[in-house]
Parts: structure tokens; sequence; C-alpha cells
């Protein structure tokens, strides 16, 4: 059951105006604007590899602009608003059946250090029936990282009768279990001890559980003349080196600078266990798209479209910008720098 849909197209059709003014003034300016959705940790890739210099060493000058939820990304970038996006696969899924065809080369984070919170008076699996689930937007990252973890569980949210409600990202979303307007959440696990300060408790450590899975991943239109390979290595090369930077301990202060000034904490506490977070999600160099992800992706989004069964994986993701870097020695450089 989904709840929240619709209920204020006014404000929809004014964050779309806003979202266009945004990008015609980054485009005027001459940066390569990436939209986004999700305002979480999944976005420090970006954020620290922009405000440290790190991608224009490779001759690239990204920017990025949110635009709040997956649909309205999408139909930023179908439009030729911006020429990247950094989409949750479901997103990139749900457009790719649609019609519009485009390519993902490159992941920000292959795990999933999240934890499943709920308010009291939840104390079991079994309490969660019939229960409602914050989620940013249906088919987009929060709501894939949520049935991907209830899979996880083995938890059928049809069965369960839950009901998935879209309220807003990350944060909105936490704000809205601690005043009791939503029962269940999914998130990582800096906005969970926000919510456990409050009362709610954790019902499940999704980060425990070994399975495949990727939030966010670069993606470009197929028939692009503003992107070409080139471009997308040396992005690839900005997001490689950035990751690496991230899991350096030495740099620990600059993410965590990072993480306080563009996720607006101001708690110690919250921006250590932010830091935490930017380090499992990707605790590797491993950005190649995962095709058994998708695969799981695929099967989870059937649920809600059902066209998402004809979609060609393999025409989707590629890994021949990764394997580039690997060919060029590129990759293995960084993995050797990192593990000194």
């Amino acid at each position: 059951m989904i709840e929240g849909i619709g209920r204020d197209k006014s404000f929809a059709g004014w964050l779309v105006i806003t979202v266009f003014v945004l990008v015609a003034e980054a485009q005027a300016a001459g940066p390569l604007l990436i939209a986004y959705g999700g305002h979480n940790e999944t976005m420090i890739p970006l954020w620290v590899g922009i405000e440290k210099g790190i991608f224009r060493k490779y001759g690239v000058d990204p920017r990025v602009v949110q635009t709040r939820a997956g649909p309205i990304m999408m139909a930023t970038l179908a439009s030729g608003g911006v020429p990247l996006v950094w989409a949750a696969p479901g997103s990139a899924l749900s457009t790719a059946v649609s019609g519009f065809k485009l390519t993902c080369f490159a992941a920000g984070n292959n795990r999933m250090p999240r934890e499943l919170i709920v308010r009291k008076g939840i104390d079991s699996l079994e309490d969660l029936r019939g229960k409602s689930f914050g989620v940013q937007s249906i088919g987009g990252g929060f709501w894939l990282a949520t049935m991907a973890a209830l899979d996880a569980l083995g938890i059928d949210p049809e069965k369960y009768k839950l009901n998935m409600r879209v309220l807003g990202d990350t944060g909105t979303v936490t704000q809205a279990l601690m005043t009791g307007n939503v029962d269940a959440m999914v998130v990582p696990y800096s906005y969970g001890d926000m919510a456990k300060r409050a009362g709610a408790r954790s019902l499940a450590d999704i980060g425990s559980i070994k399975f495949v899975f990727h939030a966010t991943v670069m993606c470009v239109p197929k028939d692009t003349t503003v992107i070409n390979m080139e471009t997308t290595i040396n992005l690839t090369k900005g997001l490689i080196e950035t990751l690496a930077f991230i899991l350096d301990p030495v740099n620990k202060r600059d993410v965590a600078a990072s993480l306080r000034k563009n996720l607006r904490l101001s708690k110690d506490e919250d921006v250590e266990a932010a830091y935490r977070v930017s380090h499992l999600q990707m605790p590797n160099l491993d950005v190649t798209p995962n095709l058994e992800a998708w695969r799981s992706f695929k099967r989870l989004l059937v649920r809600i479209n059902p066209k998402v069964q004809e979609a060609d994986l393999e025409q989707i993701i590629t890994s021949s910008v990764v394997r580039n870097l690997e060919e060029s020695g590129f990759l293995p450089e960084m993995r050797k720098r990192l593990a000194r």
C-alpha cells in the first residue's frame, strides 16, 4: 500500500521550476551538473571530490543539484536539463523501461550500513504487520534500500500488509518517526542514532547481513553528445580517488567536516556516526556496477512496475569504463595507495 503520492501538486510544480532555474544557472557558469535525489551519506563521494578539487585533477568540474526525488531527477535528465545523474538503480531501471535509453557506469557504494528503526511499542518483526514505513519516493533509492532490507530479513511487504508512506528525504523521514507520524524506517546508522536518542529502537542491523547492493550509480543518456568516453573515464577516476581519500584515516577531519556541513549536523556524535557510515558503505574501490545486485533490484521493482521485467540489464549497466581503468593500471595503483 502506498500513501502520500500526489498530495501536493502545486509544490511539485514549484520544485520542478526551481530545479530548472538552478540547472540553467549552473550550466551558464560552465560546470558539469549532476542531479541527485537522496540527501544522506551516499553523497559523500561527490561532496568530498568536489570540495577537495579531486575531480578537477582529471579535467572535469562537476557540481551537484538536489531534485528531492528520483522521478524529478530522471525527468531532468531526460529533458536535457542535466547531463548526468547520481541515481538509485531503481530510478535507472524504471526510466530505462519507459523508453529513455541510459547507461550506468560507476557505483559509489556497495554495502548497506543501515538499521531497521521502529517507534516505541514495536518489539519484534512480527509486530511490523500492518505498520507504515517512511520513504522518499516509490521506486527511488530510499524505497529500494527499504525493500532490499526487508527482503534480506525475509519480510514480504504484501503479506505483512506494510504501508509505504512517501514523506521526504532521510532527515524528514527520521523526524516523522520521532514524532510518531510513521512506524518504521530503514536508515543509515547516523540517522538511526538520532532516532534512538529520542526513544526509538533498532529492530535489525541491516549492515550485518551479507547481500549485494548499490545505493547510487552514475548514469548518462546513451545518445548524449555532452558526455564522451573520456569524460566518463575522468569522472570515474575522480570518484575512485575520492573514495580512496575517504577511506584513508589521515583524511578523517576533512571528510567529517564535509559531512557536518552538507548534512547540517550539529552534534559531534552524529558527525562521527556519519563518518562511520561513509566508510562502511564503500570499504573498497569496487565501483563496477554489480550485475547480481541489479538482478535483485529488478525482482523487487517488478512488484510496483511490471514493465521492469523487460529491462535488459546488460544494455543499462556497463563495465567498460572501470575495465579501462583496470587495464591502464590506474585502479591497481589506487588500490596499492589505499593499502599503504
